[in-house]
């Protein structure tokens, strides 16, 4: 059954964040809280987790995953960022935001769009998120814990335990989330001298994209 490790919103328990980090580590999949919806993550290049993380989501490998990251310095190891997106990305994060950048080679290839080369990446500003992102020591990969064949991502701890009770090593439990979508742009055309592109209007601000 899915652990349930319930910790304060505010100052996040750092033995059980602590736990969090050995199951990933050992190629576990958790759900925990983010700054929209929980999510579910896993270690970055452990091919089996990526599997199942996929899916308990219920995606192929054309489905952006996303990095959660630190920082905007940890960001750009993953992603190829010139000034414009730097600028862009600097006034957005952290928050609501997941942007689409063209991956480096730090980013495992089963991981990027197999087509585009491409790779989610966020910054979220979520204190239990960036405390656990801290112990962890390097990004974690996740996607959006939306049920197959439903469209709202879940934001009940308890519900997320009841119905994952099985596929889950733990839930991560900081309370309710905002419950509302990241906001997801489309940074590459800027690359080429384009502009960005709005795919999903969500809880970050578009106004601070020049949208």
């Amino acid at each position: 059954m899915a652990q349930w490790l319930q910790v304060h919103p505010d100052n996040p328990q750092a033995r059980l964040l602590k736990q969090a980090v050995a199951w990933l580590q050992q190629g576990k999949v958790l759900a925990v809280p983010t700054d929209s919806s929980y999510a579910l993550v896993c270690h970055l290049d452990d091919k089996t987790a990526i599997d199942q993380l996929r899916r308990i989501r219920g995606v192929d490998e054309r489905h952006h995953l996303t990095l959660l990251c630190r920082d905007l310095s940890e960001l750009g190891v993953y992603a190829k960022v010139d000034n414009r997106q730097f600028r862009l990305l600097k006034a957005c994060t952290p928050g609501a935001y997941t942007f689409i950048l063209e991956a480096t080679k730090e980013v495992p290839r089963r991981v990027a769009h197999p087509q585009r080369k491409t790779i989610g990446l966020r910054v979220p500003e979520h204190t239990t998120l960036q405390q656990l992102l801290d112990m962890h020591g390097s990004p974690l990969l996740a996607t959006t814990l939306i049920p197959i064949d439903e469209t709202q991502a879940l934001n009940d701890a308890q519900e997320i335990r009841t119905r994952y009770e099985h596929t889950l090593a733990a839930v991560v439990d900081a309370g309710a989330c905002a419950g509302q979508a990241t906001t997801v742009v489309d940074l590459t055309p800027m690359g080429t001298g384009g502009d960005p592109l709005l795919v999903r209007e969500g809880a970050g601000d578009v106004t601070l994209l020049g949208l």
